[in-house]
């Protein structure tokens, strides 16, 4: 059983699954952040579902990109949770936990990243990474993907229709992912590849605002 959390947003959710299949998910929306409301969230996850924290056996969160102290949140509250329980933890890229909800071969994840750019990658069907993760202009991204065989995927993409050809298909993901990302966990298990609480870190893709304008 996979406990997994997603806060990168204004839109987060947490979520139950074991193995490939989803016991329960919840949305969250918190303009705020969700440092204040998440872990009421959790319990109430927990408790409708019979769980206790012990039970779980794995956790998961969305390591990003997305708002820095947003990523920050989740990445905390399951280190916590997994160093109190003593269990390992798994981090997902959102990139890759839009891939889960494609159907073609090749899946082009793209994410608004604001000031004009985008977040994108480009993964298989077997969610591994084709290229790596970017940010840049969209055009610019755009330029770096295949001719053809492949789809976008977003969960907003209404920004970017015009640029594209409308050949191309579009799938819009939903606002909830931490069921992607408790799937996705579990591929990792599979894979042996589940870390200390300690080894997990964000996927920022770029430097923060303060990183970027800060002078000495």
């Amino acid at each position: 059983m996979i406990l997994s959390i997603d806060t990168t947003s204004e839109f987060g959710s947490v979520a139950l699954t074991e193995g490939e299949r989803a016991i329960d998910e919840i949305l969250l929306r918190s303009p705020d952040g969700f440092g204040h409301i998440l872990y009421r969230h959790l319990e109430q996850l927990l408790s409708r579902n019979g769980v206790k924290v012990q039970q779980i056996e794995y956790f998961a969160a969305a390591s990003g990109p997305g708002s820095f102290t947003g990523v920050r949140v989740g990445l905390a509250a399951v280190k916590g949770l997994a160093e109190a329980t003593g269990k390992r933890v798994v981090a997902v890229s959102n990139l890759r936990a839009l891939a889960f909800f494609g159907t073609s071969p090749l899946r082009a994840t793209v994410l608004d990243a604001r000031r004009g750019e985008v977040y994108g990658a480009l993964y298989d069907d077997r969610l591994e990474a084709v290229a790596s993760e970017t940010v840049m202009k969209f055009p610019a991204w755009l330029a770096t993907l295949p001719a053809a065989g492949y789809e976008f995927i977003s969960n907003d993409f209404s920004p970017f229709q015009s640029h594209v050809d409308p050949d191309i298909p579009v799938v819009t993901a939903p606002r909830a992912m931490a069921r992607a990302i408790g799937s996705i966990a579990w591929l990792e298990v599979q894979q042996g590849r589940a870390q200390d609480p300690g080894q997990i870190d964000a996927n920022y893709v770029r430097r923060s605002d303060a990183e970027l304008f800060w002078k000495e």
